[in-house]
């Protein structure tokens, strides 16, 4: 059996998500990767090392591995909109603050340096970023973050399987309500200098829904 600190994985992969740091190398390695738009894989670690391939899902699951590799706990939190979808973040602390790495289709729904407080103020961080087609702003909800050690007995940083079993809890599990119905209402529509900035590098005109 493998010494548990390689979670499975081989030494080669080991090392390369071990050099991965600080975080923001995470979001780099992510960012240079093919974009899967047909939400058609959610790949465990290794499938994305070997296939270069990924969406917002299977782009948490990595990043939270590499952090796993490096020492800290594997941790995603579940974005949840109207009129859109949703979206997760692998999320990580430095000296208490919280920081986060996505991969996502939208240019604003990416990496954040670890300079939160909270879970909430991170999470408030992509209210103006997270937009719909008719650029209406559709966040509204978030998770606590979630512990992917839960899911060891599937071997997820391993597996060659699909995971839906994951983004299928994540939308069981409890969320919060980020703004008041007031604020909600009141929200502006997104300019169109934002919406353009957001679409930068956006691939595919029509992406299936669930693929942020």
């Amino acid at each position: 059996m493998p010494p548990r600190s390689d979670f499975g994985l081989t030494s080669a992969e080991v090392g390369r998500l071990r050099r991965l740091t600080p975080p923001w190398r995470i979001q780099k390695f992510l960012d240079d990767l093919d974009y899967d738009v047909r939400g058609e894989g959610c790949r465990s670690p290794r499938r994305v090392l070997r296939e270069r391939k990924v969406q917002c899902m299977d782009g948490a699951l990595f990043a939270a591995a590499a952090l796993r590799v490096q020492g800290e706990p594997p941790l995603i939190l579940d974005l949840e909109a109207v009129f859109d979808d949703d979206h997760v973040l692998a999320v990580y602390r430095r000296n208490g603050l919280w920081g986060s790495i996505a991969r996502s289709n939208y240019s604003g729904l990416r990496f954040r340096e670890p300079l939160f407080r909270s879970v909430r103020d991170l999470v408030l961080s992509y209210v103006e970023a997270y937009f719909n087609l008719r650029r209406q702003k559709t966040l509204r909800r978030y998770s606590r973050p979630f512990d992917l050690s839960t899911f060891d007995r599937l071997d997820w940083m391993t597996t060659e399987e699909n995971l839906w079993e994951i983004p299928n809890h994540l939308v069981g599990i409890r969320h919060y309500r980020l703004l008041s119905r007031a604020q909600e209402r009141s929200l502006s529509p997104v300019s169109r200098v934002v919406f353009g900035a957001g679409l930068v590098g956006r691939e595919g005109k029509f992406p299936k829904r669930g693929v942020r």
